[in-house]
């Protein structure tokens, strides 16, 4: 597998670092880039010179929430096609659906296991972005 860089946004420093460290157990050359909070994370992704391969996105943060960042990115001319993952302890199917609307990529419910963890980043790093069309039926991860 060639590189393959995730930017991964979450007001939680703990499940950054769980994240970071399943990351880390995945034997696949993967650059991964956090960022504390939905600000932190558009500031760096408007000034980096490094297009994400994937971004897991959390919904429920202070300020702009995953909804404003997926819409922002979505209507940014540069920033759309990236694909983006909804990384969020919700599984409200009205938060699913207005993803889904908004454009993102794939909803997955954050795991409590890290087996499972490492399982939904497998997933979004084995998938052919350039082909891949969200639709209901494959929208949501089941891991």
């Amino acid at each position: 597998m060639t590189d393959f860089t995730i930017f991964y946004t979450d007001d939680d420093e703990d499940d950054l670092c769980i994240f970071a460290d399943a990351v880390e157990s995945i034997p696949h050359n993967i650059k991964l880039q956090t960022y504390s909070g939905s600000q932190n994370f558009l500031n760096a992704i408007s000034e980096s010179s490094v297009v994400p391969s994937v971004i897991f996105l959390d919904l429920n943060m202070p300020g702009k929430n995953g909804f404003d960042v997926l819409e922002e990115l979505r209507s940014s001319d540069d920033k759309k096609d990236i694909p983006v993952v909804i990384y969020s302890t919700s599984s409200e199917p009205g938060n699913i659906e207005k993803c889904l609307k908004l454009g993102a990529n794939c909803f997955i419910t954050k795991p409590v296991l890290m087996s499972d963890i490492i399982k939904a980043i497998e997933h979004a790093i084995q998938i052919d972005w350039k082909k891949f069309i969200p639709t209901q039926s494959n929208f949501v991860f089941k891991y």
